[in-house]
């Protein structure tokens, strides 16, 4: 099982579809929410990453909802 990371806000809507998705293809993740963790935020910032979603899929991050990408990392 890959080491799935979901940096969201709780505000921007693709961050609730890109979690929907995971979860409905059965693909455990650990959610990062940078608007409550200050810690998740400098995780970003340090990455040059400054948009959310941002998925990490082991080394990997995609920044967006990139359904084709993630399928592709996560073998489905």
């Amino acid at each position: 099982m890959k080491k799935v990371v979901v940096y969201t806000s709780n505000t921007w809507p693709h961050c609730h579809t890109a979690k929907e998705y995971l979860s409905n293809n059965n693909v455990s993740f650990e959610e990062r929410n940078i608007q409550e963790d200050p810690n998740a935020r400098k995780e970003l910032v340090k990455r040059r990453v400054m948009g959310v979603p941002a998925i990490q899929i082991e080394e990997e991050m995609i920044v967006g909802f990139d359904k084709d990408r993630i399928d592709d990392l996560l073998g489905i």
